[in-house]
Protein backbone atom coordinates (compact mmCIF):
# COMPACT_ATOMS: atom_id res chain seq x y z
CA UNK A 1 0.00 0.00 0.00
CA UNK A 2 2.57 2.31 0.94
CA UNK A 3 4.42 2.58 -2.85
CA UNK A 4 0.57 3.29 -4.09
CA UNK A 5 -0.20 6.00 -1.54
CA UNK A 6 2.83 7.33 -2.16
CA UNK A 7 2.37 7.86 -5.70
CA UNK A 8 -1.37 8.88 -4.93
CA UNK A 9 -0.35 11.83 -2.84
CA UNK A 10 1.45 12.78 -5.73
CA UNK A 11 -0.89 12.87 -8.63
CA UNK A 12 -3.49 14.39 -5.63
CA UNK A 13 -1.01 17.36 -5.65
CA UNK A 14 -1.26 17.70 -9.57
CA UNK A 15 -4.77 17.15 -9.76
CA UNK A 16 -5.72 19.79 -6.95
CA UNK A 17 -4.38 22.23 -9.42
CA UNK A 18 -5.99 21.62 -12.29
CA UNK A 19 -9.80 20.98 -10.62
CA UNK A 20 -11.86 19.12 -12.14
CA UNK A 21 -12.88 15.93 -10.69
CA UNK A 22 -10.63 16.65 -7.97
CA UNK A 23 -12.64 19.38 -6.34
CA UNK A 24 -15.51 16.87 -6.86
CA UNK A 25 -14.53 14.35 -4.74
CA UNK A 26 -12.52 16.70 -2.07
CA UNK A 27 -16.05 18.79 -1.29
CA UNK A 28 -18.24 15.94 -1.55
CA UNK A 29 -16.53 13.43 0.48
CA UNK A 30 -13.39 14.92 2.25
CA UNK A 31 -13.22 12.62 5.06
CA UNK A 32 -13.17 9.63 2.75
CA UNK A 33 -10.41 10.67 0.47
CA UNK A 34 -8.65 11.80 3.13
CA UNK A 35 -8.43 8.13 4.54
CA UNK A 36 -7.44 7.15 0.89
CA UNK A 37 -4.95 9.23 0.73
CA UNK A 38 -3.17 8.21 4.33
CA UNK A 39 -2.79 4.61 3.22
CA UNK A 40 -5.89 3.29 5.41
CA UNK A 41 -8.81 2.50 2.38
CA UNK A 42 -8.04 2.29 -1.22
CA UNK A 43 -9.52 4.52 -3.84
CA UNK A 44 -10.98 2.92 -6.56
CA UNK A 45 -9.81 2.61 -9.82
CA UNK A 46 -12.13 4.58 -11.31
CA UNK A 47 -11.59 7.39 -9.26
CA UNK A 48 -8.15 7.58 -9.83
CA UNK A 49 -8.89 6.73 -13.61
CA UNK A 50 -10.70 10.19 -13.31
CA UNK A 51 -8.04 12.31 -11.80
CA UNK A 52 -5.70 10.58 -14.07
CA UNK A 53 -7.44 12.09 -16.95
CA UNK A 54 -7.28 15.68 -15.66
CA UNK A 55 -3.87 15.97 -14.77
CA UNK A 56 -3.65 14.51 -19.12
CA UNK A 57 -1.47 11.43 -17.71
CA UNK A 58 -1.73 7.76 -18.86
CA UNK A 59 -2.17 5.25 -16.15
CA UNK A 60 0.66 3.18 -16.36
CA UNK A 61 2.80 2.67 -13.76
CA UNK A 62 -0.32 3.96 -11.75
CA UNK A 63 -2.21 1.07 -12.88
CA UNK A 64 0.58 -1.26 -11.45
CA UNK A 65 0.78 0.42 -8.30
CA UNK A 66 -2.88 0.20 -7.36
CA UNK A 67 -2.93 -3.68 -8.31
CA UNK A 68 -0.53 -4.20 -5.91
CA UNK A 69 -2.02 -1.96 -3.48
CA UNK A 70 -5.12 -3.91 -3.81
CA UNK A 71 -3.81 -7.50 -3.31
CA UNK A 72 -2.05 -6.31 -0.28
CA UNK A 73 -5.46 -4.47 0.98
CA UNK A 74 -7.29 -7.62 0.55
CA UNK A 75 -5.19 -10.39 1.85
CA UNK A 76 -5.18 -8.16 5.17
CA UNK A 77 -7.95 -10.26 8.21
CA UNK A 78 -11.16 -10.02 7.08
CA UNK A 79 -10.10 -8.59 3.35
CA UNK A 80 -12.56 -11.00 1.39
CA UNK A 81 -15.53 -10.37 3.65
CA UNK A 82 -15.30 -6.99 3.52
CA UNK A 83 -14.83 -6.95 -0.68
CA UNK A 84 -18.22 -9.08 -0.89
CA UNK A 85 -19.89 -6.52 1.73
CA UNK A 86 -18.88 -3.72 -0.75
CA UNK A 87 -19.96 -5.70 -3.82
CA UNK A 88 -23.43 -6.00 -2.04
CA UNK A 89 -23.53 -2.13 -1.60
CA UNK A 90 -22.56 -1.55 -5.07
CA UNK A 91 -25.30 -3.55 -6.58
CA UNK A 92 -27.62 -1.60 -4.71
CA UNK A 93 -26.14 1.50 -5.94
CA UNK A 94 -25.94 0.37 -9.25
CA UNK A 95 -30.23 -0.75 -9.05
CA UNK A 96 -30.87 3.37 -8.00
CA UNK A 97 -29.06 4.76 -10.07
CA UNK A 98 -30.83 2.27 -13.15
CA UNK A 99 -34.05 3.38 -11.31
CA UNK A 100 -33.43 6.99 -11.41
CA UNK A 101 -32.05 7.27 -14.57
CA UNK A 102 -35.30 5.28 -16.19
CA UNK A 103 -37.18 7.70 -14.20
CA UNK A 104 -35.45 10.84 -15.84
CA UNK A 105 -35.51 9.48 -19.62
CA UNK A 106 -39.08 9.22 -18.94
CA UNK A 107 -39.52 12.76 -17.64
CA UNK A 108 -37.33 13.46 -20.87
CA UNK A 109 -39.22 12.08 -23.07
CA UNK A 110 -42.22 13.01 -22.25
CA UNK A 111 -45.32 14.81 -24.05
CA UNK A 112 -45.59 17.49 -23.75
CA UNK A 113 -41.76 18.10 -23.66
CA UNK A 114 -40.14 19.96 -20.98
CA UNK A 115 -39.65 23.29 -20.89
CA UNK A 116 -35.95 24.17 -22.07
CA UNK A 117 -34.48 25.35 -17.85
CA UNK A 118 -36.31 21.88 -17.00
CA UNK A 119 -35.07 19.80 -19.87
CA UNK A 120 -31.47 21.33 -18.99
CA UNK A 121 -32.15 20.31 -15.43
CA UNK A 122 -32.83 16.91 -16.40
CA UNK A 123 -29.95 16.33 -18.90
CA UNK A 124 -27.35 17.50 -16.01
CA UNK A 125 -29.22 14.89 -13.57
CA UNK A 126 -28.67 12.43 -15.86
CA UNK A 127 -25.44 12.68 -16.38
CA UNK A 128 -24.50 12.68 -13.09
CA UNK A 129 -26.78 9.72 -12.56
CA UNK A 130 -25.35 8.09 -15.75
CA UNK A 131 -21.83 8.58 -13.40
CA UNK A 132 -23.04 7.07 -10.47
CA UNK A 133 -23.91 4.26 -13.14
CA UNK A 134 -20.97 3.32 -14.68
CA UNK A 135 -19.10 3.98 -11.61
CA UNK A 136 -20.98 1.32 -9.43
CA UNK A 137 -20.64 -1.16 -12.73
CA UNK A 138 -16.74 -0.30 -13.24
CA UNK A 139 -16.27 -1.71 -9.56
CA UNK A 140 -18.18 -4.26 -10.09
CA UNK A 141 -16.07 -6.05 -12.43
CA UNK A 142 -13.22 -4.60 -10.48
CA UNK A 143 -14.45 -6.38 -7.38
CA UNK A 144 -15.14 -9.29 -8.59
CA UNK A 145 -11.42 -9.66 -10.42
CA UNK A 146 -10.13 -8.59 -7.08
CA UNK A 147 -11.87 -11.35 -5.50
CA UNK A 148 -11.13 -13.78 -8.15
CA UNK A 149 -7.22 -13.24 -7.45
CA UNK A 150 -7.80 -13.37 -3.90
CA UNK A 151 -9.61 -16.91 -4.14
CA UNK A 152 -7.04 -18.19 -6.39
CA UNK A 153 -4.13 -17.13 -3.92
CA UNK A 154 -6.10 -18.78 -0.66
CA UNK A 155 -6.37 -22.25 -3.34
CA UNK A 156 -2.64 -22.03 -4.22
CA UNK A 157 -2.00 -21.66 -0.60
CA UNK A 158 -4.29 -24.34 0.62
CA UNK A 159 -5.92 -21.94 2.95
CA UNK A 160 -9.96 -20.00 2.65
CA UNK A 161 -9.57 -16.47 1.82
CA UNK A 162 -9.49 -14.66 4.97
CA UNK A 163 -12.67 -14.31 7.07
CA UNK A 164 -13.53 -11.57 8.85
CA UNK A 165 -11.28 -10.74 12.37
CA UNK A 166 -11.46 -7.91 14.74
CA UNK A 167 -10.20 -4.88 13.72
CA UNK A 168 -11.10 -5.70 10.01
CA UNK A 169 -10.28 -2.84 7.37
CA UNK A 170 -14.06 -2.64 6.67
CA UNK A 171 -14.92 1.15 8.60
CA UNK A 172 -17.16 2.09 10.82
CA UNK A 173 -20.72 2.56 9.04
CA UNK A 174 -21.07 5.06 11.50
CA UNK A 175 -20.34 7.64 8.87
CA UNK A 176 -22.88 9.30 6.75
CA UNK A 177 -21.74 10.14 3.05
CA UNK A 178 -23.08 11.54 -0.18
CA UNK A 179 -25.45 8.87 -2.28
CA UNK A 180 -23.49 7.84 -5.05
CA UNK A 181 -20.98 5.40 -6.79
CA UNK A 182 -18.56 8.37 -7.31
CA UNK A 183 -18.66 8.99 -3.48
CA UNK A 184 -18.31 5.25 -2.37
CA UNK A 185 -14.72 4.28 -1.35
CA UNK A 186 -14.15 4.04 2.13
CA UNK A 187 -17.56 2.26 3.49
CA UNK A 188 -18.60 -0.93 3.18
CA UNK A 189 -21.98 0.20 1.87
CA UNK A 190 -20.41 1.57 -1.15
CA UNK A 191 -20.02 -1.04 -3.45
CA UNK A 192 -21.99 -4.05 -5.36
CA UNK A 193 -22.81 -7.41 -5.60
CA UNK A 194 -21.74 -8.69 -9.20
CA UNK A 195 -19.15 -8.41 -11.06
CA UNK A 196 -17.79 -11.82 -12.95
CA UNK A 197 -16.53 -14.58 -10.59
CA UNK A 198 -15.09 -17.91 -11.28
CA UNK A 199 -17.42 -20.05 -12.97
CA UNK A 200 -19.80 -17.75 -14.39
CA UNK A 201 -20.11 -18.53 -18.45
CA UNK A 202 -18.97 -16.09 -20.56
CA UNK A 203 -20.90 -14.16 -22.74
CA UNK A 204 -20.21 -15.37 -26.39
CA UNK A 205 -21.35 -12.38 -28.12
CA UNK A 206 -18.10 -11.30 -29.72
CA UNK A 207 -14.66 -11.20 -30.90
CA UNK A 208 -13.10 -8.00 -30.49
CA UNK A 209 -11.92 -6.37 -27.35
CA UNK A 210 -13.53 -4.81 -25.42
CA UNK A 211 -14.54 -1.06 -25.28
CA UNK A 212 -12.76 1.59 -23.21
CA UNK A 213 -14.12 3.61 -20.15
CA UNK A 214 -13.96 2.93 -16.50
CA UNK A 215 -16.83 0.96 -16.46
CA UNK A 216 -15.20 -1.65 -18.94
CA UNK A 217 -12.09 -1.49 -16.54
CA UNK A 218 -9.90 0.70 -18.79
CA UNK A 219 -9.77 -1.93 -21.55
CA UNK A 220 -9.54 -0.68 -25.02
CA UNK A 221 -11.95 -1.39 -27.98
CA UNK A 222 -11.18 0.48 -31.29
CA UNK A 223 -13.09 -2.25 -34.17
CA UNK A 224 -15.53 -0.22 -36.07
CA UNK A 225 -18.60 -1.64 -38.05
CA UNK A 226 -16.49 -1.93 -41.13
CA UNK A 227 -14.13 -3.60 -39.57
CA UNK A 228 -16.52 -6.63 -38.09
CA UNK A 229 -18.41 -6.55 -41.38
CA UNK A 230 -17.88 -8.67 -44.54
CA UNK A 231 -15.79 -7.36 -47.59
CA UNK A 232 -17.74 -5.60 -50.21
CA UNK A 233 -18.42 -8.27 -52.79
CA UNK A 234 -18.17 -11.04 -50.25
CA UNK A 235 -20.65 -14.44 -51.24
CA UNK A 236 -24.26 -14.43 -50.05
CA UNK A 237 -23.33 -17.16 -47.99
CA UNK A 238 -20.93 -15.05 -45.92
CA UNK A 239 -23.84 -12.41 -45.06
CA UNK A 240 -25.94 -16.01 -43.88
CA UNK A 241 -23.31 -17.28 -42.20
CA UNK A 242 -22.86 -14.01 -40.37
CA UNK A 243 -26.27 -13.73 -39.35
CA UNK A 244 -26.80 -17.53 -38.24
CA UNK A 245 -23.31 -16.87 -36.01
CA UNK A 246 -25.02 -13.81 -34.56
CA UNK A 247 -28.45 -15.45 -34.00
CA UNK A 248 -26.31 -18.09 -32.18
CA UNK A 249 -24.26 -16.02 -30.28
CA UNK A 250 -27.39 -13.90 -29.00
CA UNK A 251 -29.47 -17.43 -28.01
CA UNK A 252 -26.45 -18.58 -26.00
CA UNK A 253 -26.11 -14.84 -24.75
CA UNK A 254 -29.70 -14.78 -23.50
CA UNK A 255 -29.07 -18.68 -22.32
CA UNK A 256 -26.22 -16.96 -19.99
CA UNK A 257 -28.14 -14.01 -18.32
CA UNK A 258 -31.17 -16.55 -17.78
CA UNK A 259 -28.69 -18.66 -15.82
CA UNK A 260 -27.30 -15.91 -13.75
CA UNK A 261 -30.67 -14.10 -13.36
CA UNK A 262 -31.94 -17.38 -11.54
CA UNK A 263 -29.15 -18.25 -9.06
CA UNK A 264 -29.77 -14.29 -8.18
CA UNK A 265 -26.33 -13.52 -9.70
CA UNK A 266 -27.64 -9.81 -11.21
CA UNK A 267 -24.62 -7.53 -10.55
CA UNK A 268 -22.30 -10.39 -12.60
CA UNK A 269 -25.48 -10.67 -15.23
CA UNK A 270 -25.27 -6.53 -16.14
CA UNK A 271 -21.44 -7.14 -16.09
CA UNK A 272 -21.35 -10.26 -18.58
CA UNK A 273 -24.30 -8.15 -20.77
CA UNK A 274 -21.69 -5.28 -20.89
CA UNK A 275 -19.43 -7.28 -22.38
CA UNK A 276 -21.48 -7.78 -25.30
CA UNK A 277 -20.42 -4.00 -26.66
CA UNK A 278 -17.16 -5.49 -27.18
CA UNK A 279 -17.97 -7.99 -30.10
CA UNK A 280 -18.67 -7.33 -33.35
CA UNK A 281 -21.69 -4.29 -33.85
CA UNK A 282 -23.88 -6.15 -36.25
CA UNK A 283 -24.44 -8.38 -34.16
CA UNK A 284 -26.38 -6.55 -31.49
CA UNK A 285 -29.60 -6.18 -33.45
CA UNK A 286 -30.04 -10.09 -33.10
CA UNK A 287 -28.91 -10.13 -29.51
CA UNK A 288 -31.54 -7.35 -28.71
CA UNK A 289 -34.29 -9.08 -31.11
CA UNK A 290 -33.42 -12.66 -28.54
CA UNK A 291 -33.49 -10.41 -25.59
CA UNK A 292 -37.09 -9.04 -26.60
CA UNK A 293 -38.28 -12.16 -27.42
CA UNK A 294 -36.93 -13.95 -24.07
CA UNK A 295 -39.10 -10.99 -22.03
CA UNK A 296 -35.29 -9.16 -21.83
CA UNK A 297 -36.55 -6.45 -22.83
CA UNK A 298 -35.22 -3.43 -19.94
CA UNK A 299 -31.82 -5.35 -20.10
CA UNK A 300 -31.37 -4.01 -23.74
CA UNK A 301 -32.37 -0.62 -22.58
CA UNK A 302 -29.66 -0.90 -20.35
CA UNK A 303 -27.41 -2.10 -23.13
CA UNK A 304 -28.04 0.86 -24.93
CA UNK A 305 -27.19 3.00 -22.73
CA UNK A 306 -24.17 1.74 -21.79
CA UNK A 307 -23.49 2.03 -25.22
CA UNK A 308 -23.99 5.66 -25.21
CA UNK A 309 -20.65 6.37 -23.33
CA UNK A 310 -18.42 3.84 -25.42
CA UNK A 311 -15.76 6.60 -27.35
CA UNK A 312 -17.15 8.36 -30.79
CA UNK A 313 -15.93 5.16 -33.65
CA UNK A 314 -17.31 2.75 -31.70
CA UNK A 315 -20.85 4.88 -30.72
CA UNK A 316 -21.10 5.18 -34.33
CA UNK A 317 -20.41 1.83 -35.38
CA UNK A 318 -23.14 0.50 -33.04
CA UNK A 319 -25.61 3.43 -33.84
CA UNK A 320 -24.87 2.04 -37.79
CA UNK A 321 -25.31 -1.44 -37.08
CA UNK A 322 -28.63 -0.80 -35.50
CA UNK A 323 -29.91 1.28 -38.35
CA UNK A 324 -28.89 -0.85 -40.90
CA UNK A 325 -30.86 -3.54 -39.04
CA UNK A 326 -34.13 -1.45 -39.00
CA UNK A 327 -33.86 -0.40 -35.60
CA UNK A 328 -34.04 3.31 -36.28
CA UNK A 329 -35.66 3.94 -32.84
CA UNK A 330 -33.00 2.20 -31.18
CA UNK A 331 -30.12 4.37 -32.87
CA UNK A 332 -32.24 7.92 -32.66
CA UNK A 333 -32.46 6.25 -28.55
CA UNK A 334 -28.31 5.82 -28.67
CA UNK A 335 -27.59 9.05 -30.19
CA UNK A 336 -30.04 11.01 -27.96
CA UNK A 337 -28.53 9.36 -24.93
CA UNK A 338 -24.89 9.73 -25.76
CA UNK A 339 -25.46 13.88 -25.63
CA UNK A 340 -24.26 13.63 -21.80
CA UNK A 341 -20.88 13.44 -23.01
CA UNK A 342 -18.55 16.33 -23.14
CA UNK A 343 -18.89 18.66 -26.31
CA UNK A 344 -15.29 17.35 -27.52
CA UNK A 345 -16.40 13.74 -27.37
CA UNK A 346 -19.53 14.74 -29.26
CA UNK A 347 -17.97 16.39 -31.94
CA UNK A 348 -15.91 13.34 -32.24
CA UNK A 349 -19.10 11.36 -32.13
CA UNK A 350 -20.22 13.35 -35.30
CA UNK A 351 -16.95 13.31 -37.36
CA UNK A 352 -16.71 9.39 -36.98
CA UNK A 353 -20.52 9.37 -37.68
CA UNK A 354 -20.04 11.26 -40.93
CA UNK A 355 -16.54 9.60 -41.64
CA UNK A 356 -19.00 6.17 -42.03
CA UNK A 357 -21.31 8.09 -44.41
CA UNK A 358 -24.07 8.10 -41.35
CA UNK A 359 -25.44 11.61 -42.15
CA UNK A 360 -28.92 10.72 -41.17
CA UNK A 361 -27.40 9.56 -37.79
CA UNK A 362 -24.84 12.28 -37.69
CA UNK A 363 -28.33 14.65 -37.96
CA UNK A 364 -30.52 12.94 -35.77
CA UNK A 365 -27.58 13.45 -32.98
CA UNK A 366 -27.67 17.02 -33.57
CA UNK A 367 -30.99 17.55 -33.69
CA UNK A 368 -31.47 15.52 -30.48
CA UNK A 369 -28.83 18.13 -28.80
CA UNK A 370 -30.85 21.27 -30.13
CA UNK A 371 -33.74 19.79 -28.64
CA UNK A 372 -32.59 19.41 -24.81
CA UNK A 373 -29.40 21.76 -24.98
CA UNK A 374 -29.46 25.90 -25.33
CA UNK A 375 -28.20 27.25 -28.10
CA UNK A 376 -24.92 28.64 -26.53
CA UNK A 377 -23.93 24.95 -25.68
CA UNK A 378 -25.08 24.49 -29.03
CA UNK A 379 -22.50 26.92 -30.46
CA UNK A 380 -19.99 25.89 -27.77
CA UNK A 381 -20.61 22.54 -29.30
CA UNK A 382 -19.88 23.95 -33.27
CA UNK A 383 -16.59 25.86 -31.71
CA UNK A 384 -14.94 22.53 -31.48
CA UNK A 385 -14.92 21.70 -35.39
CA UNK A 386 -17.00 24.76 -36.94
CA UNK A 387 -15.93 23.39 -40.90
CA UNK A 388 -17.78 20.18 -39.78
CA UNK A 389 -20.83 20.83 -37.27
CA UNK A 390 -21.93 24.41 -38.41
CA UNK A 391 -23.72 23.26 -41.81
CA UNK A 392 -24.67 20.43 -40.00
CA UNK A 393 -25.77 22.21 -36.62
CA UNK A 394 -27.65 24.68 -39.30
CA UNK A 395 -29.51 21.90 -41.72
CA UNK A 396 -31.04 20.33 -38.30
CA UNK A 397 -32.08 23.80 -36.73
CA UNK A 398 -34.09 24.63 -40.01
CA UNK A 399 -35.83 21.18 -39.69
CA UNK A 400 -37.02 21.85 -36.35
CA UNK A 401 -38.03 25.32 -37.05
CA UNK A 402 -37.45 28.85 -38.46
CA UNK A 403 -36.83 30.03 -34.24
CA UNK A 404 -34.08 27.42 -33.62
CA UNK A 405 -32.90 28.37 -36.24
CA UNK A 406 -32.64 32.15 -35.61
CA UNK A 407 -31.79 31.33 -32.13
CA UNK A 408 -28.92 28.94 -33.39
CA UNK A 409 -27.71 31.55 -35.84
CA UNK A 410 -27.48 33.98 -33.29
CA UNK A 411 -25.62 32.17 -30.34
CA UNK A 412 -22.95 31.07 -33.27
CA UNK A 413 -22.34 34.79 -33.87
CA UNK A 414 -22.67 35.89 -30.48
CA UNK A 415 -19.36 33.19 -29.72
CA UNK A 416 -17.57 34.10 -32.84
CA UNK A 417 -18.23 30.93 -34.53
CA UNK A 418 -20.19 32.47 -37.51
CA UNK A 419 -19.54 35.64 -39.07
CA UNK A 420 -21.66 38.89 -38.87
Amino acid sequence: MADFTHWLNGLAVRAEQVGGWWAVFAERDPEGLRACLDGTELLPWDVVESLLRDVGEAPGRGRELYEAAAGAHDRTPGGAEALAARRDAMERERRHAEERIEELERRLGAHPAPDPEEAARLVHDLAWTRDDHARATARLADLATRLTHLRAAAARDGAPPGRAASGGSAPAAARRRPRGARYAWAEADDAAEGAVAAGVPALPVGGGEPPRGARFRGRTGSRSAASDAPAAGAAPAAGAEEAEEAARAAVNAVYALRRLRAQGRTGEAHVLLCEALGGPPGRLPALAAELHRAGFGADWGTLLWEAASLPPARLAAVAGALADAGRAEDCEQLLRQGLARPVEELAGAVAALVAEAREREAHALLTAFLRVRTPEEAARLAAVDPALLVPRFGAAARALSAADDRALRHALRVGGVLGP
